[in-house]
């Protein structure tokens, strides 16, 4: 049974969930919602909305990282989040924020600024930083799996046996967090859906999701408008919710903790309607 974790002034009781990650990115060229909410006015409408849909966490991200996306300087994505953050917390106190950044500068200067978590694309290994902001914070961290960098992720990955690979290498980066005094319970764990996957890869994940509990870490899935939906419903990214709730209610049947999403007043409904029919949901 995993251990129920405050972030911020919120508990996490994993068996009250699935919880919902609201996505806000703060960015130009994102893939579905690039320039949307750059300006910090429109960031902080953003949350709020997604506070009233229900988010449970609000994700705060400042460089895409699509496939093929090219880096950001560690001045430009200050500039990005720390004022959305900043007035975020202003405006809602009480809600969990993370920041979405392999940085470790950034990381430091968002949780001094008012987040409470960090997203690692990376897991902390484009910055070897990173592990020790989140022992100094002692914040939980989310780390994920992918193949290369977003430059290159998406050229050709190949795997053996692509279960088992990610799981070898969830294995090797909570033991680099847990040697250095981060608890493993403020570990979460997210196998990276289109980072360094064919669509083969990607569905394999999705279908065997339950075998990553056999680490025992939360599991947070980000499947919300990605590409490989578009091999089974023929839309453009910003219509593809309704794909996303699909693949999210199938998640929340084998017991994923956490699902990042655009919409989370979608996904949450559909997850209340299983849990009142056909009750296997429980929600907070």
């Amino acid at each position: 049974m995993l251990k129920p974790i405050k972030i911020g002034e919120k508990l996490f009781d994993w068996e009250n969930g699935p919880f919902f990650m609201g996505i806000l990115n703060v960015t130009p060229d994102s893939f579905s919602d690039g320039g949307q909410f750059l300006h910090p006015e429109k960031a902080i409408k953003r949350a709020i909305e997604l506070a009233e849909e229900g988010a449970d966490i609000i994700d705060i991200g400042g460089e895409s990282t699509r496939p093929f996306a090219e880096p950001v300087t560690v001045e430009e994505e200050l500039k990005r989040v720390i004022p959305v953050i900043k007035a975020i917390r202003e405006a809602l106190p009480q809600i969990p924020i993370s920041i979405d950044t392999y940085k470790s500068a950034v990381a430091e200067a968002a949780l001094k600024a008012g987040a409470n978590m960090v997203n690692d694309i990376s897991a902390g290994r484009f910055d070897e930083r990173m592990f020790h902001v989140v022992k100094e914070f002692d914040c939980p961290i989310v780390i994920m799996h992918m193949k290369g960098k977003p430059k290159n992720m998406q050229i050709d990955p190949v795997y053996h046996n692509v279960i088992s690979e990610i799981k070898e290498f969830f294995e090797k980066r909570i033991e680099s967090l847990t040697r250095i005094g981060v608890e493993q319970s403020k570990i979460i764990i997210d196998p990276g859906i289109g980072f360094g996957k064919k669509l083969e890869h990607n569905i394999e994940i999705l279908r065997n999701i339950e075998k990553f509990k056999e680490l025992g870490c939360p599991i947070l899935v980000g499947h919300s408008r990605k590409r490989f939906l578009s091999n089974f419903v023929n839309r453009p990214p910003e219509e593809r919710d309704g794909a996303t709730v699909g693949v999210s209610l199938g998640l929340i049947l084998k017991g994923v903790n956490i699902l990042r999403v655009h919409r989370v007043d979608l996904n949450k409904d559909a997850a209340i309607l299983f849990k009142n029919i056909f009750g296997k949901v429980r929600l907070n």
